[in-house]
């Protein structure tokens, strides 16, 4: 089953999917394994394991020091690939997700990197920095080897170029909750509630909502408006403040368990 229709069969017995995200070498990975434990047992339906990138544009300042962090720890991109392989084998009930910047598929070789990618079970890539009319190669490749490229619905898309983005993606849309990077907190208004409307209105793939999510109340509002919740900043501030095992009863918590 793609990835789109799996989440689309999840969807029917739970009010809302939750994605999470860590950046893989931060702090360590041997705590991104305890912290993929806790997310995979209490509930997470798909993880976005981020390469870390030394300029991580679309990520606010607690993302951005994970980066940077599991650069200077000497994390490298073969490193992140044989420990996400190792991680697919032991939670096959999730789906994992690459993010990263083009740069780093770019140096890989786009073709050596998707192919490798999909032979150890990722599902799908998101990269924030690389617009579909840039990536005909990357997006060719991805279908060739039946991984989904996520695409980006923001707040300041037109409806024209929602309808234009959604053609290129597969998956699900990643919609962006609000402007600017990752870790403010989002509220939901009239301008979510409607940017959202557009989102539905432009495309049958799932919509997953992120940037700002961090509480149950965050997730709760957005059931019957989104199909899955993205839960980026919160989960590595928490690790940071209380330790991997603070996790499990986070995630438990945000879904309303």
């Amino acid at each position: 089953m793609n990835l789109s229709a799996d989440i689309q069969h999840r969807r029917q017995n739970k009010p809302i999917l939750l994605m999470t995200h860590l950046v893989l070498g931060y702090p360590s990975l041997d705590v991104n394994r305890q912290v993929i434990r806790q997310m995979a047992d209490n509930g997470v339906d798909c993880i976005e394991l981020q390469i870390p990138f030394s300029e991580p544009m679309a990520d606010g300042p607690v993302i951005l020091k994970a980066n940077q962090d599991a650069l200077e720890s000497g994390i490298r991109v073969e490193d992140c690939i044989s420990f996400t392989e190792e991680i697919i084998r032991e939670f096959p009930h999730v789906h994992f997700l690459f993010m990263t910047y083009y740069n780093i598929i770019y140096r890989y070789g786009e073709e050596a990197f998707i192919k490798r990618s999909a032979e150890i079970g990722i599902r799908g890539f998101i990269v924030p920095d690389l617009p579909p009319e840039e990536g005909e190669s990357y997006l060719q490749l991805s279908k060739q080897y039946k991984t989904a490229p996520i695409m980006f619905f923001t707040p300041t898309s037109t409806d024209e170029r929602m309808v234009e983005v959604a053609q290129y993606g597969d998956g699900f849309m990643y919609c962006v909750a609000r402007k600017g990077v990752t870790g403010r907190q989002t509220e939901m208004d009239d301008n979510l509630a409607e940017h959202l409307d557009r989102c539905r209105q432009a495309t049958g793939l799932p919509l997953a909502v992120g940037f700002g999510i961090s509480t149950r109340e965050d997730v709760a509002m957005l059931e019957g408006k989104a199909d899955m919740a993205i839960i980026g900043t919160a989960t590595i501030r928490l690790v940071d403040e209380q330790g991997a095992n603070a996790v499990g009863p986070f995630i438990s918590g945000l879904l309303g368990n």
